[in-house]
């Protein structure tokens, strides 16, 4: 069988891994805090049909030759540049200026996030709609007291409430984090992210301090999405899934002639 087929067959299989990640992209360009994917490719091992040789005496060196045998999937990168911030003046919605994350769960069971719609639960718990505890610089859930009669939030994920006898009182800072590679973070679901192996040991910090961005209350980071990109390369995967179709239909037909050699 004539080794193009097969090349095409591994193209096409990758652009379709391709669509599938410019679809979820697309999928998500309004959800708050979503980091986009993106798909590289590489080209498989190819086979030699010869050498390369060194110049001797009489005669120069020659090149190596060889065929290559198609593509493959080099990786699914997860994009973390920072998105846009959108002001909605909510004070529990709180965006990310900058690098970090925050983090959300209870105990060892913890989740990191960009996405900042948070919310109070009926016992003054700040949570985000999942109902995970949203936690300060201790590891500890926030809670504000449901009598307070307002709530302020600073740059530096300061909490602050005045009490029902119109004291002014802290109630600690949010705590963030940075990764050593933030691109190595896995994808949970739920807008969340979680530790691996590769991402290497989240480094707990306060906002605006060692390297870590401020936080903007009254503000949500949107996704960085970039719909005019995606279309560009939704066009693209599209035309080369049909260019390596051509491939496999032109095969196709070589393959019929040497069949009606023989009639």
């Amino acid at each position: 069988m004539l080794r193009s087929m097969y090349s095409g067959i591994s193209g096409m299989k990758n652009f379709q891994t391709k669509l599938d990640v410019i679809g979820n992209n697309i999928a998500n360009v309004n959800t708050f805090g979503f980091k986009k994917g993106r798909v590289v490719f590489q080209d498989l091992y190819s086979q030699s049909i010869s050498g390369a040789s060194a110049p001797g005496a009489t005669r120069g060196g020659t090149n190596p030759r060889q065929v290559g045998l198609g593509s493959q999937l080099a990786t699914i990168d997860t994009i973390q540049n920072g998105g846009s911030l959108q002001t909605t003046g909510r004070t529990l919605d709180l965006a990310i200026s900058g690098d970090g994350f925050f983090r959300v769960g209870s105990g060892t069971d913890i989740s990191y996030t960009r996405a900042g719609n948070f919310y109070m639960d009926n016992s003054g718990d700040i949570v985000n709609s999942d109902g995970l505890y949203l936690l300060d610089t201790a590891g500890q859930k926030i809670n504000v007291p449901t009598t307070a009669k307002s709530m302020s939030i600073g740059n530096d994920g300061s909490v602050s409430f005045v009490d029902a006898a119109g004291t002014l009182q802290q109630k600690g800072k949010i705590g963030l984090a940075k990764f050593p590679n933030a691109g190595g973070l896995e994808k949970a679901g739920g807008n969340l992210f979680k530790e691996t192996t590769n991402s290497g040991t989240a480094v707990a910090g306060t906002a605006g301090a060692s390297g870590i961005g401020t936080i903007q209350s009254g503000s949500l980071e949107m996704s960085n999405v970039d719909l005019s990109e995606e279309f560009t390369e939704m066009i693209v995967a599209q035309r080369g899934f049909q260019a390596n179709t051509k491939i496999i239909t032109t095969s196709d037909e070589i393959l019929q002639e040497l069949v009606n050699l023989k009639r």
